[in-house]
């Protein structure tokens, strides 16, 4: 009955001051909201991979390796193919599964005349068991035949429908036949194969390729990944002590000087540390999105006590109108512990209905933080889990929220109030303002982060990229169906007049795929063994791309000994010492001997906020050595009005064989995808955080003009002017947003500094940023309080002054 009461009393406080009441939940339910949301992504990203039932048994293999000269530890996880093998050998008794695997891609997948796209990679037997897909047909075993192919649940239902998929035939990239033995569930999205929609059998790929087939016991040859799960009773620290020499024991004899040279060692990269901890330093996980993942979760809690914090300067701020209350209970017999239970109520029920409001804006929200996260996010009302941990943080929160302001208010003394001696004094409004100033504290960091985060991609973005991105494409090559083609597909569409230029280069302009090491120079310091990333191109890449030629010249059909010559970029030519480098000559580990015709302008080919890593260009002249054909578009045509045209001309020459494409300037634009995600969400809650703390100080200027309501009738009679009293209902404010900012400053600058120290090619911290987030949250005080102060300026004195 007493509960009741305390309750019916606290919802009747809560529609009596509507306009506080309102600024006080709805503050906590953005507060909440925030805080859900933000706590549904930490939990989605720290539990990638979780689906996993041997996830604690999963590795993938890697390899360390040692520069002599400067002692630079790296890490790689391309290893050769028979690694494999020996890994199954001579260590089974370590492990229970080892599968090899060249990764994923796009292939095209042919079902009767029809075909679509999808991800997926060729893998060895034995998938299935240890990433526990959960089979809806077949078995553990349905990959064991070489022209296997188990496909998703979503993938079956676009391929066949309502049709049983299994023995259904499939043609890869129209050149790879393989029949459908299985169908998994699919994996979460959070997860390694959240996107893959099959996997056929490894040997498929083995028997079909020869240039793979070439290499498989070419320990010189490393591109292709290895997963491995530890035996039951076998641990990864186990295993990785156990094969780390594996290079010194059981490679070919003339690999070990080599391994030795280098230190190469293997080693187990757990599955735990594959998404949170990707990047690496002196050749271990030293960080990556976890990083992210704590500063929102930090985030979160901040806009949680933004929104706690207007909470309690509200309760406070309001306990004169409530002190002749607190009087009146002392006297009929309420004891301290009752009061304080009644205002702990009163915040129980407000933090309850904030909840409710906040669960309904976190669902309504959820459809566009996915997207913005690209994530698949839903709110588990199911899980008894999520319930419980709700419910604790309701607890937390309530508590956090009404705890001050409960023993605050019920310390009055009952005499003092009914007299109406009770005198509050100047001191009494120091904790309401210590928490204004930290709540514009933590709202000018998070303005502050948002700018340098957002400075830090424009800074990249727009970094000299070596090339021009603009009309620029490329088509993937790989296919069989090519071969022999390639010169009539590229004469083809220069006849056309769609295209300009063609050229044709091993990888992409946007990545690198080779890397060797051993090359000798004249000069070279012996203990110098650095690594160089290759590119093959023909004469036509250069022009194609529009590299920009530093020294020396192009590649050209003119020069017959252009085969044995190579063009080196400008970061290879600062680290070999040449002043002139063109004209030297540079000696690979087989003996051949290049001459540098050319330098040209660092290409910024992976992360772009690294600095570009030496490299080679070097020529080949058959084009069936090279996967990927370079089209730069004619400027007089459209890429909506030439793309119709190009694929015409393919399919007249290669019906059989896919037509796929990607755009420069968009491959590019990818690598900025992950800070662009923060980015976005940094912004979205450094806004929430400043309208949390606006909602309170709206409340505060409110409640301060009402408390002073006759003193301003009274400065009016004066001839006090509206300017004057908008002056004097602001100071108070604008003071405190200044001491905030000074305090903001410094710790901005500390943890920001921190941040950007991660990239090696990046902005820097202006002064400007610092005072720019300081005006923005003043005006955005001034602009709040100024409602309140203004509206109270603007009221008729004879109002507040006819009780007197």
């Amino acid at each position: 009955m007493m509960i009741r009461n305390y309750f019916k009393i606290a919802w009747r406080n809560l529609i009596k001051n509507k306009g506080y009441s309102a600024i006080n939940i709805g503050g906590l339910a953005v507060g909440i909201a925030v805080a859900l949301l933000i706590g549904l992504w930490v939990y989605d990203e720290l539990s990638y991979n979780l689906s996993f039932k041997n996830y604690n048994h999963i590795a993938q293999v890697s390899r360390l390796y040692t520069e002599p000269l400067n002692q630079q530890t790296n890490n790689t996880v391309y290893l050769p193919q028979p690694m494999a093998a020996v890994l199954r050998n001579n260590y089974g008794h370590l492990f229970k599964h080892v599968v090899k695997t060249q990764g994923e891609r796009d292939f095209d997948l042919k079902i009767g005349d029809n075909t679509v796209t999808k991800k997926g990679e060729f893998i060895e037997n034995g998938v299935i068991d240890m990433f526990s897909l959960k089979m809806l047909r077949g078995s553990k075993e349905s990959l064991k035949d070489q022209k296997s192919i188990i496909i998703s649940e979503s993938a079956a239902k676009a391929l066949f429908g309502n049709l049983n998929p299994i023995n259904q035939p499939i043609k890869l990239n129209n050149y790879y036949d393989t029949k459908v033995t299985g169908v998994y569930e699919d994996p979460p999205q959070n997860s390694i194969f959240g996107d893959i929609q099959f996997f056929a059998n490894y040997e498929n790929l083995i028997a079909n390729n020869p240039d793979i087939r070439a290499h498989e016991d070419d320990w010189g040859h490393t591109s292709h990944f290895i997963y491995v799960q530890t035996a039951d009773n076998v641990s990864l620290t186990q295993a990785d002590a156990a094969i780390r020499k594996l290079y010194f024991k059981d490679a070919p004899s003339n690999f070990i000087e080599g391994a030795k040279k280098y230190n190469q060692i293997l080693w187990l990269y757990p599955m735990e540390k594959w998404y949170l901890y990707s990047e690496f330093k002196n050749g271990y996980p030293s960080g990556g999105r976890i990083t992210y993942v704590w500063l929102f979760a930090i985030t979160g809690i901040f806009v949680l006590l933004l929104a706690c914090i207007n909470f309690m300067n509200l309760s406070t701020a309001r306990s004169e109108k409530r002190s002749r209350e607190v009087g009146v209970r002392k006297v009929v017999g309420s004891t301290r512990s009752s009061l304080i239970f009644q205002f702990l109520s009163e915040s129980f029920l407000a933090v309850f209905l904030a909840f409710i409001f906040a669960v309904f804006l976190t669902i309504i929200s959820i459809p566009l933080f996915n997207v913005l996260t690209e994530k698949r996010i839903i709110l588990p009302v199911s899980n008894l889990y999520f319930w419980i941990l709700c419910s604790l943080f309701l607890f937390i929160t309530a508590l956090l929220a009404g705890t001050y302001p409960a023993f605050y208010l019920s310390s009055f003394q009952p005499i003092k109030v009914l007299k109406g001696t009770l005198r509050l004094g100047k001191f009494a409004s120091y904790p309401r303002k210590a928490l204004v100033v930290i709540q514009f504290t933590v709202s000018i960091v998070l303005i502050i982060g948002t700018v340098v985060v957002y400075r830090q991609i424009k800074y990249a973005e727009n970094r000299p990229v070596g090339y021009n991105k603009e009309s620029l494409l490329w088509f993937k090559m790989f296919d069989p169906n090519f071969r022999d083609n390639k010169a009539a597909i590229k004469q083809a569409l220069l006849s056309s007049g769609t295209v300009s230029d063609v050229g044709f280069s091993s990888s992409p302009p946007t990545d690198i795929w080779d890397n060797y090491g051993d090359f000798t120079w004249r000069g070279k310091n012996p203990e110098s063994e650095s690594t160089f990333s290759v590119t093959w191109v023909n004469e036509d890449f250069g022009k194609t791309v529009r590299w920009k030629i530093l020294q020396g010249r192009d590649y050209s059909k003119d020069f017959g000994t252009d085969s044995s010559a190579v063009i080196i970029n400008k970061a290879a030519a600062k680290y070999l010492g040449f002043k002139n480098p063109v004209g030297e000559f540079i000696t690979d580990a087989g003996g051949i001997k290049r001459q540098i015709i050319g330098v040209v302008d660092d290409i910024v080919a992976e992360s772009p906020y690294e600095p570009v890593r030496m490299g080679f260009y070097w020529l080949q002249k058959n084009l069936n050595h090279l996967g990927e054909m370079n089209v730069k578009i004619n400027a007089n045509f459209s890429m909506g009005a030439a793309l119709p045209k190009i694929e015409a001309i393919f399919k007249k020459i290669t019906p059989a064989a896919p037509f796929q494409y990607k755009f420069a300037d968009e491959e590019y634009a990818q690598k900025f995808s992950a800070e662009q995600k923060i980015s976005k969400l940094a912004t979205i809650f450094a806004v929430l955080a400043i309208f949390i703390s606006c909602l309170g100080i709206s409340g505060l200027a409110s409640f301060v003009a009402e408390q002073r309501t006759k003193e301003i009738g009274i400065r009016k009679v004066l001839g006090a002017s509206v300017s004057n009293l908008w002056q004097l209902l602001s100071r108070d404010f604008v003071v405190l947003v200044v001491i905030s900012c000074f305090i903001a400053t410094p710790v901005a600058n500390y943890f920001m500094q921190k941040w950007l120290l991660g990239y090696q090619y990046r902005t820097e911290l202006s002064w400007w940023i610092f005072v720019a987030s300081g005006i923005g949250a003043l005006l955005i005080t001034l602009l709040t309080v100024s409602f309140q102060a203004i509206k109270a300026a603007l009221a008729k004195p004879v109002t507040s002054l006819r009780s007197e």
